[in-house]
């Protein structure tokens, strides 16, 4: 009885809970989250300044499975090619050297890993093979930041950019300086989201995106707290 007399409420509050989230309202804030305001702009190459030895660290985003078996990169990881390559092209024309770490293993136990399945498209983008360093081990943005970091040391960089997109952003950077670097942070690209009356799977997505970011930061700092981080 007590569930007959609940049973539209809960389907009623159910329905009202996801249309907010698909249709924005609820999304956006916890997108915009996951994107704090510093990381919401795109990063500008021509505003970026090298040193005598800078590594662009370009974090995985995942590969997508072809039709024809192929594996290519996810969406938004295009997008952190093109300023990989753009910043390495201007480090080289400041008369530096540099270098180009793709770090990404393979979480989704597809035949390759991500750094693997980014490289020719990296290497289209203008980037040389002699700078190219591959990472393929890391499953995690803590194990990008632990594995890239004895690379970085090697290289004696004395400028790290750390490419990748705008919501995860903020949780790569506690990772990177957690291991004792400082980066500076190259915002690939940000995502948005569109409000409406009208539901809109893209928003699903994002709110997705938000909820896993949000919660690997808060992993990050019980983990702190707990000494295994």
């Amino acid at each position: 009885m007590l569930w007959r007399r609940a049973r539209r409420s809960i389907v009623l509050t159910t329905v009202i809970f996801f249309w907010l989230l698909a249709s924005g309202w609820l999304a956006k804030p916890l997108l915009d989250l996951a994107q704090p305001a510093a990381y919401r702009t795109p990063y500008d190459p021509a505003q970026a300044r090298f040193g005598a030895r800078t590594a662009t660290v370009m974090l995985g985003g995942g590969t997508d499975l072809m039709p024809d078996g192929s594996l290519a990169p996810q969406q938004d990881v295009y997008a952190r090619i093109a300023l990989a390559a753009a910043l390495q092209a201007r480090c080289l024309a400041a008369g530096g050297e540099c270098k180009v770490i793709a770090s990404g293993g393979n979480p989704q136990r597809h035949r390759a890993s991500e750094a693997d399945t980014y490289a020719p498209w990296l290497l289209r983008a203008g980037i040389a093979r002699n700078d190219l360093v591959l990472e393929n081990t890391s499953l995690t943005t803590w194990q990008n930041a632990r594995n890239v970091a004895p690379i970085v040391h090697s290289q004696r960089a004395d400028t790290l950019f750390v490419v990748t997109s705008s919501y995860h952003m903020a949780r790569a950077m506690l990772d990177f300086e957690r291991f004792g670097m400082h980066p500076v942070p190259a915002v690939s690209e940000v995502r948005y989201v569109r409000l409406g009356l009208w539901p809109r799977l893209g928003n699903l997505r994002n709110v997705e995106t938000a909820l896993h970011e949000l919660i690997g930061i808060a992993q990050f700092h019980v983990y702190v707290m707990l000494g295994w981080f």
